[in-house]
């Protein structure tokens, strides 16, 4: 349910309705979901068949920086394509949010495993808030369930936890609310 996946996916779905009205807006959303979650997905979930990464959240640091890099070049092309075909603003602040959260991770997992579940998480919950107004803030709850989960099986520290939601809120906060 927190995972990185499924938060972009949920979020750009629902941001595409919002801001560019019903069907017409899922299609911009499909789209970005495509190229910020779907291709990176599937990329990872094919190192995970062939061997070479050990699960779909990469746990391993070291196994990081190939997917994290890939994501990143299918993000930063479907932000290209989306802003070719005219995209709507707010879409197109999201993937690039995205793209800016994606160099971020690059940079900190070289030495450090930062968690990017709570990252994502704290993220969606402020461009929500950006959205929607304040009384989104009740989905605040929710980058604490990642932090937790993430502790609870012993894939990332209390700090690594906390930093990802730093920063992963400050990076969507900024981003997105200096480009929608």
């Amino acid at each position: 349910m927190t995972a990185p996946a499924v938060l972009v996916t949920l979020l750009t779905l629902v941001l595409g309705w919002h801001v560019a009205g019903g069907v017409h807006g899922l299609g911009w959303a499909l789209l970005a979901t495509v190229f910020a979650s779907g291709i990176p997905f599937a990329y990872i979930l094919g190192g995970v068949r062939r061997g070479h990464l050990t699960d779909h959240h990469v746990g391993v640091r070291e196994q990081r920086r190939v997917p994290l890099l890939f994501g990143l070049a299918s993000a930063t092309a479907g932000l290209a394509l989306l802003a070719a075909l005219g995209a709507p603003r707010p879409m197109l602040a999201l993937v690039a949010a995205g793209v800016v959260g994606l160099v971020v991770a690059v940079t900190v997992s070289h030495w450090w495993k930062m968690s990017i579940h709570t990252a994502v998480a704290a993220g969606a919950v402020v461009v929500l808030a950006l959205t929607f107004g304040p009384r989104m803030l009740a989905a605040a709850p929710l980058p604490a369930l990642a932090a937790w989960s993430r502790v609870r099986l012993r894939d990332h520290t209390v700090a690594q936890v906390v930093v990802g939601g730093v920063v992963g809120g400050l990076v969507a906060g900024l981003v997105y609310a200096a480009l929608s």
